[in-house]
Formats: structure tokens, C-alpha cells, sequence
């Protein structure tokens, strides 16, 4: 019977790590670098960064175009908050607390408008927040894997004609 218990125990670990995905088997570097490429972490944070970069731009453009810009922030940051956890808890430990940043900045200058000096100083500030946690995130990747993780997105954020 003992036997049998163990055989079932080691046939059902062997099954279990043959489900795993790739991002959960093999060192730590190739892990984080699976899931990175996997999930599109580099194009997530190139787009959050262009996002931050956007706000302040929209202000002068009114209130619709703050709303929009801002609303964007917002889905951005929920969209890439979904591909949490990563294998690394020190990356997932930074990614969260950039995420709530850039969530709140979202929420802080949509309720702004392009009117509240305050709020949008606050949002500001919580972006850039999010940003040097993303630089300490890319850091992080190239100390564990070795590799540099591209930002580049494949769309300008650059406000273009009269609905941006």
C-alpha cells in the first residue's frame, strides 16, 4: 500500500510539472524571461510611460481631451496589472506598487480635468512614481537574466488631428 502511495504521489508530481507552463519551469533567469516576453511586459511599460507622457499634453486641449487621456491611463494599467504575478516576487513586488500608481494618477487627473492644478500635480507625481518603479522593474530583469527588455511599442501615443 505504501508503495502505491508513493508511485501515485510521484506519477501526480511528474504530471503536474508537465502542465507547467514555460515560465514556470527551468532557472530563475528563463522563467522571468518567458514571462516578460510572454505576457509583453516591455510593450506594457513603453505604453504606460508614452501615457504619462501624454497627460500633461492633453491639458491644454480641455477637459474631453484630459478625460480621454486619462481614461486610457487607467485601462493601461488594469490591462497590464492582469498579467501579475511574475515568477520574480521582487518584479511582481514593483510592477504592483507602479500599477496602483498609475491607477491612481488615472483616477487623479480624470477627476481633474484640465482645471485642478492640484490634482493634476498629484497625478504627476504618482506618474512619475510609476515610472522610476518601472526603471527599477527593467533593472531588476537584466540583473536576473541578463537581457535587456525592449519598451518600444508599436503605436505613437503623440496626440494626432482634432480627436487625439
Amino acid at each position: 500500500m505504501r508503495r502505491r502511495t508513493i508511485a501515485v504521489s510521484l506519477l501526480l508530481a511528474w504530471g503536474l510539472t508537465a502542465c507547467a507552463g514555460a515560465d514556470q519551469r527551468g532557472s530563475p533567469a528563463h522563467r522571468l524571461s518567458v514571462w516578460a516576453g510572454g505576457t509583453g511586459l516591455g510593450g506594457s511599460i513603453g505604453t504606460l510611460v508614452a501615457d504619462n507622457q501624454r497627460v500633461p499634453k492633453d491639458v491644454p486641449n480641455g477637459t474631453g481631451a484630459v478625460h480621454a487621456a486619462c481614461g486610457t491611463l487607467e485601462v493601461d494599467a488594469e490591462m497590464a496589472n492582469q498579467e501579475l504575478p511574475a515568477p520574480d516576487p521582487q518584479v511582481t513586488e514593483l510592477l504592483t506598487a507602479a500599477y496602483g500608481l498609475e491607477g491612481s494618477a488615472g483616477v487623479e487627473c480624470y477627476n481633474a480635468g484640465s482645471t485642478d492644478k492640484k490634482q493634476l500635480a498629484k497625478a504627476r507625481r504618482d506618474m512619475a512614481g510609476a515610472d522610476a518603479l518601472f526603471a527599477r522593474v527593467l533593472a531588476r530583469i537584466q540583473t536576473v537574466d541578463g537581457q535587456l527588455v525592449s519598451t518600444t511599442t508599436t503605436t505613437d501615443n503623440t496626440p494626432v488631428g482634432p480627436f487625439g
